[in-house]
């Protein structure tokens, strides 16, 4: 079986193509494939002449053949014993038995290196065919360049040339030339290093070094093999080349009868794999994955995601779906554009505008016959928007902001078109304001769809805008009068066409904004469709109010009030115990006098009072015991004092509670299970309740954990500064989500203090702030931030064998890869072993400094090839003084595990308040935090240090009073 060159060529464009070819399809026929097809063979004839009149007669030669193969390919002997510069339309063909004879050859005439470089297709392909089937590659060079021998022993060059209409080239084109590079080099029996595509109306010559394409042209036509030694179609998929195939009617026809996926224009194929893989492979199964969520506040500004379920539900529905607010509005006289021009060159050649709505619009179609005649129609342009009054430009795409960008720096404004640019600028693309948020029923967003589903319909049915382009390109060949008609009716259209689509999306926001749309307008509102859960609470609507009042009353509140008590005397008697709210009486365990005397009045001054008389303070607190809690009322009495010279009253300022009810032992054990337990607050309040008989309002434990913050702030600020004046600092930090807008919490801690940071974002200000006198040895991760604060630093080592082990998990047969990783494993196993065996300490560390430094040379002066490998030269090159930087310094780890233990306490309390706080309640919780897990690396009871009241961790840790029990 043969794979020519348009096989070949089909199976870069698409698979599906490939086996139509390959297996006789017959071509339906494509305007622009026909003109494409017309171009790329008169380019090809009129290139060919040109190279031949610059050839000296007698040294070129055109379809050369072979007389020793019936005259149909040129051998490997023809080709070397040839005496031409320049071949024309050179036939090439490579089989079983031509390769066999160049594995000979190779065998005694080439070097190893050579030998290397060899592609030998047939051979390396033949495995994965059938081995009773021949496979032979064939190709027709548009021309050969010939190169004579530099000496003897040395061969002639042979360059393949490739000749391509287009001014700008796409990697397709490359890789036809590396294919037929590979045809040649087979024939010849060694590798082509170097290929030519002459290009575009200047005839503009690209080389290609077609030896480094070379396997992938051999893995594709390993894949073309594979396909057509198959039985079966390969699976149909459409993609953005079938608008230029000649099959797209056939392919779009199945895929239509299929329901395929791949009719949804804006789905990528590995969004459509990964779909198939959940067993989804129609668009009308797509469809039943839709479910209506609620958006989360803090996305109400984002844009949009576009859904394909939705997509794909409108497509089932045939109803447009309206997501969001699609807003249009348009505040003064619409200017509805559309340009039309030849991307190959950058040109545009026709600029329609439709000024004003429905009968009354005036259509205006300026034409360029020329390159030169750009510039007027750009003028004419501004000229007419100028006289438009409040224009506002509406356009379909960014084709016409490219325009707009590219003729401002091409031709620049007159004087008198000062005011445009405002006006350009606010041009509104209708398809931004469609994205996400207006569903059409229409396989794509494009304005031909979306106009015919709104029953618009163009002169020509079968135009596009690739008609568009070919029908310009036969205008220049011919002046043709109809040709310049036909397409400024077209352009004109679209025009119309632009207006029925605004026009719609302007009269859905209107309907959205009034909350008037219904059904009945063949729109549907998403925000309104029912949201399906599993578990659903809540009332049921219901069509008719007798299943209404069926379905109410089976409420279980109402039967048991009603039905059940009637003849169940435990329900009656549950029912009739109604709780009724009473005045919660405290009951006093002990009563305190407190005596002291204020030594003078805080209003004057004066220091002679007289007793005013008593005033009492009821605490209710709790008291702990070996064997248990109980709760217990304290009521303190003290003497208010009247001045004798301002006759203010005052008492004593010194006193044992704070200003709540709450005592000091309810306080700690309230801070105890919101901190160390991470119980909710709300829960917190009722369990206390429900425990200890007491009636204390929701919201007591919120207000203790600021109190208690205010309290212990001193103590947080004082563990903060002895992290920072310590040797070493472990540093990390996590996210979190405030009024919906994510901020950050950073970590510091050593080995027996940690200490939490809150800040509006990631960047680095606050830790150079903070670490700004910090002279220790920073341990850290990756993150870029730390490497502009100015102190030695340790980077994470088991950041780094992680990645190298998930990359090499990745990449199992990188040998580059491979053998880094060895090394380095090797190098960090030796330390740790000492690590193992003798502690942190520098004096029996610094022996493996050169090792280190050995192996930092190594990397550097290698030469990789794989990009894996180079991204990692390049990390180990920028972080080489700060992998190791533990050897040189006693107690620094080598890890910054330390602080990613201390970010875990966080995180899960982080889950109890789930987003819904406050900057400064969580800054409530770091304080009480930091104090929680210092006391935690102290051994310290957290609950215990917070009833002692002292507020110096040192102080309470040296007094040997209630350590954990490890």
């Amino acid at each position: 079986m043969t794979i020519t060159p348009h096989i070949f060529e089909a199976y870069l464009k698409c698979p599906m193509k490939c086996w139509l070819l390959a297996t006789g399809k017959h071509l339906i026929g494509n305007t622009y494939a026909e003109w494409v097809k017309t171009q790329t063979d008169s380019y090809r004839v009129a290139e060919a002449k040109r190279l031949l009149t610059q050839t000296p007669s007698g040294e070129y030669v055109i379809s050369p053949c072979s007389s020793r193969n019936g005259g149909i390919c040129m051998t490997s002997e023809d080709m070397k014993s040839a005496k031409w510069r320049l071949a024309i339309d050179v036939p090439l063909r490579t089989d079983e038995s031509q390769q066999a004879r160049n594995g000979q050859l190779g065998e005694t005439t080439f070097s190893s290196e050579a030998k290397g470089q060899m592609t030998v297709a047939t051979a390396s392909i033949k495995q994965e065919a059938d081995e009773r089937m021949v496979w032979v590659i064939e190709a027709r060079l548009h021309a050969i360049e010939r190169a004579p021998s530099e000496g003897r022993g040395k061969s002639a060059k042979f360059v393949p040339i490739r000749f391509a209409f287009q001014n700008k080239l796409n990697n397709d084109e490359r890789m036809m030339l590396a294919f037929e590079a590979l045809v040649l080099s087979e024939v010849l029996g060694r590798p082509i290093g170097l290929g030519k595509i002459i290009h575009g109306e200047e005839q503009a010559t690209l080389k290609v070094k077609t030896s480094v394409m070379s396997t992938q042209v051999k893995n594709y036509i390993k894949k073309v093999i594979t396909l057509l030694s198959s039985h079966s179609a390969p699976d149909l998929s459409l993609n953005r080349h079938c608008t230029e195939c000649e099959f797209q009617d056939h392919c779009r026809k199945i895929a239509t009868e299929k329901d395929d996926l791949s009719l949804l224009s804006n789905m990528s194929e590995k969004e459509c794999q990964k779909l198939q893989a959940k067993g989804i492979f129609t668009v009308t199964q797509l469809a039943y994955t839709f479910r209506p969520r609620r958006r989360a506040k803090k996305q109400t500004e984002k844009q949009e995601k576009y859904l394909h379920s939705l997509k794909a539900l409108a497509i089932r529905e045939n109803k447009i779906h309206v997501a969001g607010s699609p807003e249009l509005k348009i505040e003064g006289t619409p200017v509805y554009l559309d340009v039309e021009g030849l991307p190959d060159r950058d040109f545009y050649y026709l600029i329609g505008m439709r000024i004003g709505n429905s009968q009354s619009a005036m259509q205006h179609s300026l034409w360029a016959n020329a390159i030169d005649d750009e510039k007027r129609i750009w003028n004419e342009f501004l000229g007419i928007l100028v006289s438009v009054e409040n224009p506002v430009v509406i356009h379909y795409g960014s084709y016409e902001t490219t325009f707009f960008t590219r003729m401002l720096a091409r031709h620049g404004l007159p004087p008198e078109y000062s005011s445009m640019p405002a006006v350009l600028e606010c041009a509104i693309n209708l398809v931004s304001v469609i994205f996400a948020k207006v569903y059409y029923p229409t396989y794509s967003n494009g304005l031909k769809d979306i106009a015919r589903y709104l029953d618009f319909k163009w002169s020509d049915e079968g135009a596009s805008g690739l008609s568009s382009i070919a029908w310009r390109h036969q205008w220049e060949e011919t002046r043709s009068d109809n040709l310049v008609r036909k397409l400024t009716i077209y352009n004109a259209e679209d025009c119309a066409a632009l207006e029925r689509v605004a026009d719609t999306v302007r009269a859905l926001y209107e309907l959205k904004t009034n909350s008037t749309m219904t059904e009945k307008h063949n729109f549907v509102d998403v925000d309104s469709l029912k949201r399906e859960k599993l578990y659903h609470f809540g009332r049921n609507d219901f069509a008719l109010p007798a299943l209404e009042q069926i379905n109410m009353a089976g409420y279980w509140d109402y039967q048991r009030a009603r039905i059940f008590l009637r003849t169940d005397k435990r329900v009656k008697a549950a029912v009739q115990k109604t709780v009724k709210c009473k005045h919660h009486i405290i009951r006093i365990n002990q009563t305190i006098e407190l005596l002291d005397h204020p030594p003078c009045c805080p209003k004057c001054g004066g220091q002679k009072a007289e007793r005013h008389g008593w005033i009492t303070k009821t605490i209710e607190d709790l008291k702990f015991s070996k064997s248990g809690i109980k709760s217990w009322g304290v009521r303190y009495r003290f003497l208010e004092y009247i001045c004798y010279f301002c006759h203010s009253t005052y008492y004593a300022a010194d006193r044992p509670w704070q200003r709540s009810r709450i005592g000091s032992n309810l306080r700690s054990y309230i801070l105890y299970q919101l901190i160390e337990l991470r119980i909710p607050q709300t829960t917190v309040d009722h369990s206390l309740n429900q425990l200890f008989g007491m009636n204390i309002p929701v919201g007591t434990a919120a207000g203790q954990k600021r109190l208690g913050s205010k309290i212990y702030e001193n103590t947080y600020k004082e563990i903060l500064n002895n992290i920072i004046a310590g040797n070493f600092i472990h540093a990390d930090e996590t996210k979190i989500s405030i009024d919906n807008h994510n901020a950050y919490v950073w970590v510091f801690a050593n080995h027996d203090a940690v200490s939490y940071v809150y800040a509006d974002s990631r960047e680095g200000g606050m830790v150079q702030e903070l670490l700004r006198n910090f002279k220790g040895v920073l341990v850290s991760d990756f993150y870029s931030a730390y490497d502009s604060i100015d102190c030695p630093q340790q980077k994470c080592l088991v950041h780094l064998i992680r990645d190298l082990n998930d990359d090499y998990f990745k990449q199992p047969f990188n040998d580059e890869l491979k053998i880094m990783v060895h090394e380095f494993s090797d190098l960090l196993k030796s330390i740790v072993e000492t690590i193992d065996r003798f502690g942190l300490k520098a004096r029996f560390l610094r022996k493996h400094k050169k090792y280190v430094d050995r192996y930092n040379r190594s990397i550097s002066g290698r030469k990789f090839k794989t990009e894996i490998a180079i991204k990692y030269q390049k990390r180990f090159e920028k972080y080489a003084d700060k992998l190791f930087t533990f050897l040189d310094y006693d107690n620094v780890p080598w890890n910054n595990n330390n602080a990613e233990h201390a970010i875990k306490p966080f995180a899960k309390l982080r889950h109890v308040f789930g987003g819904v706080s406050t900057p400064k309640a969580i800054h409530d919780y770091l304080v009480l935090l930091s104090v929680a897990e210092t006391c935690k690396y102290r051994g310290i009871s957290f609950l215990d240090f917070l009833r002692s009241g002292e507020l110096d961790i040192d102080k309470f840790s040296s007094g040997g009073r209630s350590r954990l029990k490890v």
